[in-house]
């Protein structure tokens, strides 16, 4: 049957999509009818079928890094997305499918093995589906800001000791639990671990895991349906906007992922370059919360005060070397100090992934690599502060 010109490249759109298996019946029918009578789609056909097939999750993590993200993108040249994920929304994308792509590649012995979390307040030791659990605790406030149903289970309150990984013969002792008396800012996210971890207590890891990526799609799906990213999301100790929420979670699962990955010996790539500045630029923007926090608990005359006088609104300058380059200004003197004036009394040069591994306390403030320039103890007071970002 003879075809239009306009047929015919209606029907070869759909060739990216049929490659991956993600084309509905009737178009795929009548794709593969028209495969047999066009010789040039047959063959560009072939070819994505093969490329394809390098995507099986069955295949080790060791496959061509860029291939996944060619055959999309060449999928989106053809057809764009109905509901495109907003590019405050990619960064968690991407990060929760390089996390699932190491998990899916997990052995029995693997998901035994205890990876050490560090934050501010001391090591976390927990097993891969145990880190699953936290992350799906924390992605459940994401999940009830949008409407979707929270994924922790209700019940009495469950010890926060129950995040503890219990220690092996010969391995020394898991931190103590790290939740203040009172409760403290983190008791929140503490406890919906607990129960996460509780509830999935005896499940095969991949069921854990399976359950864990559900979420992350849903959530996708419904940042989706809101692209101005303004909803807030109310984590317990602070209320933040849709997209700054969502960079947070790509940040978290990041560092996650890389703590998992360390633990089972696995090569872990960086975030992109683009999605790695929108990390940087978060971080930064929470920084005077932090240095707030960190005068907060000083002893008195070990933290550098302002001049006396009106509020100075002092400035340093951050500069982030790397593939996620790029400069800040950094209020020293709090949020509501005033309008800036004159020239930033420091500046410091970091590489972007140093930053956010010190962000994440996975760095000695004291000893990361940092170019300095100015006031230095405005520029060790930063560093110091850096480290608080980070929670269990």
């Amino acid at each position: 049957m003879t075809i239009t010109e306009e047929q015919h490249e209606a029907l070869r759109s759909l060739l990216g999509a049929w490659a991956l298996g993600a084309c509905p019946h009737r178009e795929a029918a009548e794709l593969e009818r028209h495969l047999s009578a066009c010789p040039s789609c047959a063959s560009e056909a072939a070819r994505l079928r093969d490329a394809a097939g390098w995507l099986s999750v069955d295949e080790p993590l060791d496959q061509p890094g860029a291939l996944r993200q060619q055959v999309i993108d060449w999928c989106l040249t053809r057809r764009p997305a109905e509901l495109p994920v907003p590019g405050w929304g990619s960064p968690y994308t991407a990060e929760t499918a390089k996390l699932d792509s190491l998990l899916r590649d997990l052995g029995p012995e693997e998901w035994q093995e205890v990876a050490e979390l560090p934050w501010h307040g001391g090591t976390d030791r927990l097993r891969p589906a145990e880190v699953l659990c936290h992350l799906t605790a924390v992605d459940g406030y994401l999940a009830r800001a949008l409407g979707l149903p929270d994924p922790v289970p209700g019940g009495p309150p469950v010890p926060a000791a129950t995040r503890r990984v219990p220690p092996q013969d010969g391995e020394p002792a898991p931190s103590a639990p790290r939740v203040p008396p009172q409760g403290g800012p983190w008791a929140g996210i503490t406890e919906r671990t607990a129960r996460m971890i509780a509830e999935q207590s005896g499940r095969p890891p991949q069921s854990v895991r399976a359950r864990w990526r559900r979420l992350t799609h849903e959530l996708v799906r419904s940042a989706a349906l809101a692209p101005q990213g303004n909803t807030p999301v109310d984590f317990g100790f602070a209320t933040v906007p849709l997209r700054d929420a969502f960079v947070d979670r790509a940040f978290e699962c990041y560092v996650h992922g890389e703590d998992v990955a360390r633990a089972v010996a696995y090569p872990y790539d960086p975030p992109a370059p683009q999605h790695l500045r929108q990390m940087v630029d978060l971080a930064v923007r929470m920084l005077p919360l932090a240095l707030a926090g960190l005068r907060a608990t000083a002893p008195a005359g070990s933290s550098p005060e302002p001049r006396s006088g009106a509020r100075q609104g002092r400035r340093l300058r951050l500069v982030i070397d790397g593939p996620a380059s790029g400069e800040w200004l950094i209020p020293l003197d709090g949020p509501e100090s005033g309008p800036p004036g004159g020239e930033p009394v420091a500046s410091m040069v970091l590489d972007g992934l140093e930053f956010c591994q010190l962000a994440a306390a996975h760095r000695d403030p004291d000893r990361v690599p940092v170019g300095e320039h100015g006031d230095r103890a405005a520029i060790r007071e930063v560093l110091r502060a850096t480290p608080l970002l980070s929670r269990p």
